[in-house]
This record gives structure tokens, C-alpha cells and sequence, in this order.
């Protein structure tokens, strides 16, 4: 379940994982364990500037002392991983929301594991899970980068190899052996397989399509930026429509060219966000009454039709009105 409390957390460590990636660690100040997390989970993160931003877990989720988060430099990203990389964050408090999980290991019988850099960061404890599972299921964990010297973790993912039970690890670094081989990776793959990838859009985008093509139905990613345009959604007329907020009882009216969240802090200018392109997850809300016109990258199809939540920076109405837990 995930952790719904702020924590005040101290960051203990950090340490050069590869070229470009450090990993932060924090620990409770007071010495108390930290709430438990499962594979998949990122915490969301307030660094000293008040920028907000979630990185994903890659550390041990049996060890209740220390979160560790892994963070590539993107020197034309939106600041936060420069921020991470330049400030001297050892012996700082900082507030952390999470962990949170949306994208949590299923059991399956086999499992096929594809990360693209960065993206590796949460499927390392996707593999620790899988390689010393007493159910001892068929797994192979592919892992593409730049160079060598770029691929994070990559000494943590053999010695998992090494201490699992079957299954093996495929590094690929472009430099000196090319791009990976989705297509052959995924021939070994059946409708049983859970198939999990995170990383660059363009590697998530080429695996979801062969997926689709070979009738996989087992994918699940992870997106650290957004996905490319649906047209559809891209050339719809945006309507008005009226927005309540359930504690203040204020209603607004969000135009065609504005963002629920834009007129939503224009009343509580706190309201949470980080990528305000829809799939960091930062900005959810719960939907009292009206019906949401989804266009995230995050829920899937139930639980968009099941309507109990919405991402506001991206997502609309579909009804003349909102009221929303906010």
C-alpha cells in the first residue's frame, strides 16, 4: 500500500553509480524504520529549491532503514536531477512523499525484464524479487546504454544472476555492440510472459508495438517523460467546464486553452505538480461527482472507466461539471 504520510527524511549518502548517476539514500533521522514498499515504487521528492520530483526505488525492499533512489544528470531536463547532481544534499532533511507504486511486479510464470539507462533503476528490484523467488520462475533481464561506463547497476545485476536461480542478464552497450534486440528478445516471449520496460520513450514506444504485433499481452511500462501525441486526443475541441472544489465549496471555470490545474491554484496555489504532462502521477485527485475525460499516460483503461481519480494538469471533463476532492 502506498504511503500516503510526508516524511521529513535525512539524506545519508550519496555515491557515483555510473557516468551521470549518482544515488541518493535517506534514512529516518531518528534511527525508526521507513514504511515498507514493493518493486516498481519511486518516492516524490521536495529538494531544497521546492522543485518537486519522483525517482524510483532501486534498493532492497526488505531493508527497513534505508531508501535509495537513482538519478540520471539531464543537463536540458527541468532542473531537478542538476539540482541532485550540484547541491551538497548529505546531512539535509527533506520532505518525501511515497513511496508509491504504479507500477508493481505481477506473479507470473515467466518474465522478460528491458530497460533503456535509466529506466533500470526500478526493475532492479523486480529482479531481486524474481531471481530469489521460491517459486523459481523462467526470467531473462535485458538491459541497454549509451557505453559501458553509462549502465548503472550493472554489478548489483549480476550478482543477482549469480545468487538467482536460473535466468540471465544481457548487457548492451551501443557503442560496442549495437542497439538491443527487441525483436529477438520478445520471439521467447508468450502469452503468459509478464514483460515489464522502462526507459526512453522511443525504446518503450518500439516494445509496445512489437507486443501488439506478436500478440503479447503481458507489457507493462514505465514512462520517465511522455509518450508521443494521440492524435485524436490532440485534435479534439477542449469545451469549458465548471470545477468545484469540495472543501471550499468555490467553483471555476477551466476555458479550452487552460489546465484544470492553472485555474485550480489560481484558488489553493499549493496544489502539487511536477511534469504537468501527465505521467508523473504527482497531481491525482479524487473525483467526487462529474465525469473525467482522461488523458494521462498513468491509469489504465479500468480504472480510467472506473472514474475515482483524475491527473489535473492534463486531463478534462466530459460533463458540464467536476467536484473534486480538493
Amino acid at each position: 500500500m502506498d504511503n500516503t504520510t510526508p516524511l521529513s527524511l535525512l539524506v545519508r549518502e550519496t555515491r557515483y553509480e555510473a557516468d551521470g548517476v549518482v544515488s541518493v539514500c535517506f534514512v529516518d533521522p531518528t534511527g525508526a524504520d521507513l514504511p515498507k514498499w514493493k518493486a516498481g515504487a519511486h518516492l516524490e521528492i521536495t529538494l531544497p529549491s521546492g522543485l518537486v520530483r519522483q525517482y524510483s526505488l532501486w534498493s532492497n525492499p526488505d531493508d527497513p532503514q534505508h531508501y535509495r533512489v537513482g538519478v540520471l544528470r539531464e543537463d536540458r531536463g527541468r532542473g531537478g536531477s542538476k539540482e541532485i547532481h550540484d547541491t551538497g544534499l548529505v546531512g539535509r532533511t527533506l520532505t518525501v512523499n511515497g513511496p508509491r507504486n504504479r507500477f508493481e511486479l505481477v506473479d507470473a510464470p515467466r518474465y522478460i525484464f528491458i530497460a533503456g539507462g535509466i529506466g533500470v533503476t526500478p526493475l532492479v528490484p523486480m529482479l531481486s524479487r524474481v531471481a530469489r523467488s521460491d517459486a523459481n520462475p523462467e526470467w531473462s533481464f535485458h538491459y541497454g546504454g549509451r557505453s559501458r561506463r553509462s549502465m548503472a547497476f550493472t554489478g548489483v545485476l549480476e550478482r543477482l544472476a549469480q545468487s538467482g536461480r536460473g535466468g540471465t542478464v544481457n548487457f548492451v552497450a551501443e557503442d560496442s555492440d549495437g542497439i538491443l534486440d527487441l525483436r529477438g528478445i520478445l520471439s521467447a516471449a508468450d502469452g503468459e510472459t509478464a514483460i515489464y520496460c522502462c526507459g526512453p520513450g522511443g525504446l518503450i514506444t518500439a516494445v509496445e508495438k512489437l507486443c501488439e504485433e506478436l500478440g503479447l499481452p503481458g507489457l507493462h511500462v514505465e514512462r520517465f517523460g511522455a509518450a508521443p501525441v494521440d492524435e485524436s486526443v490532440a485534435s479534439a475541441e477542449n469545451t469549458t467546464f465548471e470545477v468545484e472544489l469540495s472543501t471550499t465549496g468555490t467553483t471555476v471555470s477551466v476555458g479550452p486553452d487552460e489546465s484544470i490545474l492553472e485555474c485550480v491554484r489560481s484558488i489553493v496555489p499549493g496544489v502539487p505538480a511536477s511534469c504537468e504532462e501527465g505521467f508523473c502521477g504527482t497531481c491525482e485527485v479524487r473525483i467526487l461527482a462529474g465525469q473525467a475525460e482522461h488523458r494521462d499516460q498513468i491509469l489504465t483503461q479500468a480504472e480510467q472507466d472506473a472514474n475515482e481519480t483524475m491527473f489535473i494538469c492534463v486531463s478534462r471533463a466530459k460533463s458540464p461539471r467536476l467536484v473534486l476532492d480538493l
